[in-house]
């Protein structure tokens, strides 16, 4: 960010610097991880879904991982800068609306965070970024539902069968009442292979879930 004053209420990331972010397109998108292809409009699934479906039903992502969203991205992962948080609901909010129908959302949950992960930062930044998406679209926030077990190692820097491998069996339904019957949509930070999310949704699905949903402010793309 340049550091200039908004114009917007409540919001950080001024007219100038919100013309250089990255916004992702909603069209030309797989329907189920929300891939971008260029040069194609509509949707299709891509070869990766096709291959191995996640356990999610669509995903939707609001920026690509590249500058200056990145940056914003990780300051307010880890250092605090939790300020950003109403810009970001916006643009998640706007994905989601391009992606889902809302109105068959029946709660909004947070991706849990590690307990390492919770002491280091002293948050949980999708926590904050599912509250601002429940009140934006109506919809309950539900903190309590999922929780994180195991000891799974941090999923940056690993290839994506190492990711898929260290996902699995790492989320507990801890409000199965919450989830039977009903269409969920999880809020995380950044998506990568998809594989978090997943073995999120797959334990969701477990506990009697119809759909599950994703929404995260970025989408990586591993080469």
């Amino acid at each position: 960010m340049c550091g200039s004053a908004c114009d917007r209420p409540g919001r950080h990331v001024c007219a100038a610097c919100l013309m250089r972010v990255p916004f992702a397109a909603q069209d030309g998108c797989c329907r189920v991880c929300g891939r971008e292809v260029e040069g194609l409009a509509g949707e299709f699934l891509c070869g990766d879904c096709e291959e191995r479906r996640p356990g999610f039903d669509r995903a939707a992502s609001a920026v690509r991982f590249e500058e200056p969203a990145r940056s914003m991205l990780l300051q307010f992962k880890n250092a605090g800068h939790i300020w950003l948080s109403e810009d970001f609901a916006d643009w998640i909010e706007a994905a989601a609306r391009a992606r889902f129908d809302v109105i068959a959302v029946d709660a909004v949950l947070p991706m849990p965070v590690t307990t390492p992960h919770m002491m280091d930062r002293g948050y949980n930044q999708c926590a904050i970024l599912a509250k601002g998406l429940a009140k934006r679209i109506g919809r309950r926030f539900a903190g309590d539902v999922l929780s994180r077990c195991g000891s799974p190692r941090r999923q940056a820097g690993l290839s994506e069968e190492a990711r898929r491998e260290n996902a699995k069996g790492t989320f507990a339904v801890t409000r199965p009442e919450l989830a039977r019957g009903r269409t969920l949509l999880v809020v995380d930070d950044v998506m990568a292979t998809g594989s978090t999310l997943s073995e999120c949704a797959k334990a969701l699905k477990a506990a009697g879930a119809s759909r599950v949903l994703c929404a995260t402010i970025a989408r990586s793309i591993m080469t």
